[in-house]
């Protein structure tokens, strides 16, 4: 049950941030806005870090494999067309469209077992399903 509210939580967070991003950018420029979250963020981690115990930074240096330590320059990236696809599609379309992208690409990553993560069977049922959800936003009006 907790992971469910968490990734209810982490959808609501994302649609506001990418709003905000946005308004941010209109404001000043695309890489103004990308770097302030980033540096926002960064700020926010380590007060974290601070706060909460400490863990050894050098594990860093343990990553394995290697590629994996690119989720930050990936997350600089998601700010960038975040902010790019909700200030031309608007924060609903550009959020479905988001969704939907992340639902195919984590399904696909299940199914293939890409970057460590376990092997699953393809279900009909959830192919089905990204299906449905495709369709949904023909029917949430698409122009």
């Amino acid at each position: 049950m907790a992971g469910i509210f968490i990734a209810l939580l982490s959808g609501t967070l994302m649609s506001i941030q990418g709003v905000f991003n946005t308004q941010v950018t209109k404001q000043t420029s695309l890489w103004v806005s990308t770097g302030w979250v980033q540096l926002s963020a960064l700020a926010v981690c380590v007060a974290a870090w601070l706060l909460t115990g400490r863990e050894n930074i050098a594990a860093l240096g343990s990553v394995s494999p290697r590629y994996m330590l690119l989720g930050g320059v990936i997350g600089a990236f998601i700010t960038v067309t975040v902010i790019q696809g909700m200030g031309s599609l608007g924060p609903a379309r550009a959020t479905l469209l988001i969704v939907i992208a992340q639902l195919a690409v984590s399904y696909l990553t299940e199914v293939l077992g890409l970057f460590g993560v376990e092997k699953q069977p393809l279900e009909w049922r959830r192919l089905a399903g990204l299906l449905v959800a495709v369709g949904g936003i023909i029917l949430f009006k698409w122009e």
